[in-house]
């Protein structure tokens, strides 16, 4: 018998009520912790909300419990696969997951999180795909390297965002089928000007009132090179460092303080939940940036934003992103010399005029960095995406 014209089929019902649905934004991070990656991920789905987008964030494990009670968040598992098993199930479970909540486009982050959440959206049936390439190329071996360029030459990656010019740079030797792909989106950030005076948020981390306080933000890892900030404590016996963060080179940093025997100098604060960093930069007196390598430099710009004066390490991304058109926001050293960051430390402590000008360049970085920005060419590209299909 025909089917009744007022009767609808179960494939156009589930049509239809996909159709009335908002679009459905789901984030790929690699592992659950307070860093840069995640932080810009976590800002961009705050960002997108408003704007009426069903936002999702999917970890593939568990590293801290900074996103536990996150809201929308998922696990894919509770820790790192360590062999070819548990590899296995992870992503057997990831492609499971990823299908069962059903959204209109992924958006992948970090190395890991788009060579595995690429493909995995692909066979869990999801159309649309971003890249957002926010690992530096240090941090990837060859193989990694080599598969990524697979992945955006055969198209499972429909865009790939870079931070930065100098990142987009990194990647005019793959082939053009990738390149014509890449998309340059600056970072936005939020400010993290703190409403704590200088005593006070010293009194909240348990540091020293009466001294310089160096300092950085960062997840401690070998490319950070804090081994270098804690060098810097020897410039001058009286100087502290304070080391906001979490990370596998905690007990490496924790042993180079012991060595220089500036133990008692160096203070970790362990992690940080983003509404604390703000606090921590009032609490310091420089900010030292050493990073070996970066796709951006959130960390410097969020620290420089604040006034906080800055020394970096001397290398070409940092030199694009800490400035404006009113200057500098930075001085800079080279990390492969640490003795070189005594002169820039020690200026910025005697010199006001020149902090003055560097927090002037810098005030500028909250427009030219904006999360408005940001936000607003996510949406378009999302946009662009979805309504061509």
């Amino acid at each position: 018998m025909a089917q009744s014209l007022t009767e609808t089929s179960p494939d156009a019902t589930a049509e239809a009520a996909q159709a009335e649905r908002p679009i459905r934004l789901l984030f790929i991070q690699t592992q659950a912790e307070n860093a840069g990656a995640q932080e810009i991920s976590r800002l961009l789905g705050e960002g997108m909300s408003p704007k009426g987008y069903d936002i999702h964030h999917l970890f593939f494990y568990r590293k801290t419990d900074a996103f536990d009670h996150a809201p929308d968040t998922s696990f894919t598992v509770q820790e790192r696969p360590r062999n070819p098993f548990a590899l296995l199930v992870f992503l057997i479970k990831l492609i499971f997951q990823i299908r069962a909540l059903k959204p209109d486009v992924v958006l992948t982050f970090q190395h890991y999180g788009n060579l595995f959440g690429a493909p995995a959206a692909r066979l869990a049936g999801v159309r649309h795909v971003i890249a957002n390439q926010v690992s530096a190329q240090a941090t990837m071996n060859d193989t990694i390297r080599r598969i990524d360029k697979l992945w955006g030459r055969i198209g499972l990656y429909d865009v790939i965002t870079v931070n930065s010019v100098d990142t987009a740079g990194e990647y005019k030797d793959f082939p053009a089928a990738y390149t014509r792909r890449i998309i340059h989106v600056p970072h936005g950030f939020k400010d993290k000007s703190s409403r704590l005076g200088k005593a006070e948020a010293r009194a909240r981390f348990g540091l020293p009132d009466d001294v310089i306080m160096l300092g950085s933000v960062a997840r401690l890892n070998r490319l950070k090179r804090l081994d270098v900030a804690i060098h810097a404590l020897t410039f001058n016996e009286c100087w502290h460092l304070v080391l906001g963060g979490q990370g596998p080179d905690e007990m490496r940093l924790r042993s180079v303080a012991r060595d220089l025997g500036v133990e008692d100098r160096t203070h970790f604060t362990g992690e940080m939940e983003s509404d604390q960093v703000g606090d921590l930069l009032a609490a310091m007196d420089i900010f030292l940036f050493p990073t070996e390598a970066e796709t951006f430099g959130l960390a410097a710009v969020e620290a420089a934003q604040t006034g906080l004066p800055v020394v970096c390490n001397d290398i070409p991304v940092l030199r694009e992103v800490m400035k404006t058109d009113l200057g500098p926001c930075a001085l800079f050293a080279d990390s492969n010399n640490p003795d070189s960051y005594a002169e820039p430390i020690r200026k910025l402590l005697r010199d006001k005029t020149l902090v003055d000008q560097l927090a002037e360049a810098s005030r500028a970085l909250k427009t030219l960095y904006s999360m408005g920005a940001m936000v607003a060419r996510y949406d378009q590209l999302v946009l662009d995406m979805t309504e061509t299909n």
